[in-house]
């Protein structure tokens, strides 16, 4: 007779005798103790090694030329041509750099840009844009946002801290993107082991049966192997059909990866210099469990949850095991240093003109420009992560300059921004061209808005020239807001349809005429009071 005895990594049948462990035998393949394990082992052992060979690893020179820069940014921003260009050719540059040689790349500082345009003209959405054609770590300020050292408020260093930041979260991500195969096979793996069983063979041994008389069992237990091997790819059909993700499961993890509490597992190394940002769970476990006296052993706890939670966990778990051997605080300093850029938003706001009468030393204006010069030129911030030397990144102002002038900023920090790019304000047809060309321009939006509700909605062509026509005149006789005035526009068009759309019967259809944008906007256009709809 068998006995089937679980293991943590194998089933083993126990006899009286080991006639079959002695020989050797594990279901007709050689056997050894001291054998190097499965290659699944293998993988646990290495997970780097895993990593580089189950996932493709970005190439480097994969940086778009500016043609298709300028093109990608064609689909969603309409004109601004020079600024697109200016922006494409800083881009490539980076890529360039990164392939020359050493002693020349250390000469080659970027060249930072300036843009210069009315309000809503495209100057915040093409930097928008820009941040997601590259992966490069991409940070957006507001310059009025920032004091003079020694006053209340956020200095300028913070810019340099809150890139780091943006630069670890993006290097971690392509990381586990790289894993991801390998991640989603293991949790497959462990989920099925609960479900039916771990998968790895069992060693056979011979017993006696009751009269005393051998009986060879290979044939009976090979069977049993492949009854096991049939219910297991069936559970796997299932698992991935999602047929399974309702059955509830009992897995063992981790105490950190349980704590709703909102507390960091990673606080006890805030201590001295070190900090929790590049700490793995798994290495705050054990250490949490030393000073917890448990001797260095995991803490695990048994949860039941649906599978289709485990899974989310479980991937969780696996990611992070496979990437302890990844040194992404070192990477992502290396990568805010060589490709990181910094938008400096409202940069207009933050200097006077030089006429302009003054009570008093500006703790946000002339002394954050003073802060900005080093920052710009090249200097060593440190940060949680390490010392970051921002002579490599990229600036890029931008600003109105509406009741100032380029020139009223410090002398210094204009040298530092040596690439001027004007944007022109919007004319009638660029902002029909805004209502039409982009791929979610604000028609397509409000139809995908509206077809939730199962109607239709056609915008004719006069509609579409008359809200261009009626956003221009606005912007003259008013207050230039650029492109953000055609959401006024819109939203009181579609006031009323928003309002009744519901309560119409699927499938039906409601057009926008010329007649009815001239209707809804005849009393917006007459009233002089405008300051409801003014953004």
């Amino acid at each position: 007779m068998f006995r089937l005895v679980s293991h943590p990594t194998r089933r083993v049948v126990y006899g009286s005798h080991s006639n079959f462990l002695r020989k050797g035998l594990l279901l007709g393949h050689s056997f050894s103790t001291d054998q190097a394990s499965t290659a699944e082992d293998l993988n646990d052992s290495d997970p780097k090694a895993a990593a580089s060979s189950k996932a493709p690893v970005r190439s480097k020179d994969a940086a778009l030329k500016p043609n298709e820069v300028v093109r990608e940014l064609d689909r969603h921003i309409v004109g601004q041509n020079e600024a697109k260009k200016a922006v494409a050719i800083a881009l490539r540059n980076r890529w360039r750099r990164r392939k020359l040689p050493e002693h020349h790349r250390k000469e080659i500082t970027p060249r930072n840009v300036l843009m210069i345009g009315p309000t809503g003209c495209g100057k915040t959405e093409i930097a928008r844009r820009m941040a997601n054609l590259d992966d490069s770590p991409f940070l957006k300020v507001e310059a009025t946002k920032f004091t003079e050292v020694g006053y209340h408020g956020r200095d300028v260093d913070s810019i340099i801290r809150d890139l780091m930041d943006i630069s670890f979260q993006l290097t971690k991500k392509i990381h586990m993107e790289r894993v991801r195969s390998v991640a989603i096979e293991r949790t497959e793996s462990k989920i099925l082991d609960i479900l039916a069983g771990p998968s790895t063979p069992a060693v056979v041994t011979e017993d006696e049966d009751d009269d005393g008389e051998s009986v060879p069992e290979s044939k009976n237990v090979k069977s049993l192997q492949d009854i096991k091997s049939n219910t297991r790819a069936k559970f796997s059909g299932l698992f991935k059909a999602g047929l399974l993700d309702d059955q509830e499961i009992v897995v063992e993890v981790p105490a950190e990866y349980l704590d709703k509490s909102g507390n960091n597992p990673g606080q006890v190394f805030a201590m001295g210099n070190l900090d929790s940002s590049n700490v793995s769970p798994n290495m705050t476990s054990a250490v949490m469990n030393l000073f917890s006296g448990k001797g260095g052993k995991e803490n695990k706890k048994r949860k039941k949850m649906k599978i289709s939670d485990a899974k989310v966990l479980l991937e969780e778990i696996e990611t992070d095991i496979l990437l302890e051997n990844v040194d992404l605080k070192a990477e992502a300093l290396q990568r805010a240093e060589e490709s990181g850029i910094v938008f400096l938003d409202e940069i207009d706001k933050i200097c006077s003109a030089k006429d302009a009468y003054r009570s008093g030393a500006d703790a946000s204006a002339e002394g954050v420009q003073r802060d900005l010069l080093p920052l710009v030129e090249g200097t060593v911030i440190n940060t949680k992560y390490g010392n970051v030397k921002t002579d490599y990144i990229l600036f890029i102002g931008s600003g109105a300059f509406h009741q100032c002038k380029p020139a009223d900023m410090l002398p210094e920090l204009q040298g530092r921004l040596p690439i001027r790019v004007e944007l022109s304000a919007l004319t009638e047809e660029n902002l029909y061209q805004i209502l039409t060309e982009p791929e979610a321009n604000l028609v397509v939006q409000q139809k995908q808005l509206v077809g939730t509700e199962g109607v239709e909605l056609v915008v004719e062509e006069g509609a579409l020239r008359e809200i261009a026509r009626v956003a221009a005149l606005l912007n003259k006789t008013v207050e230039n807001i650029g492109a953000r005035r055609l959401h006024t526009v819109m939203e009181r068009i579609m006031e009323e349809i928003s309002y009744d759309c519901a309560e119409m019967e699927e499938g039906s259809q409601v057009k926008v005429s010329k007649e009815m944008v001239e209707e809804r906007l005849k009393d917006f256009i007459k009233n002089p009071d405008l300051s409801r709809y003014i953004l």
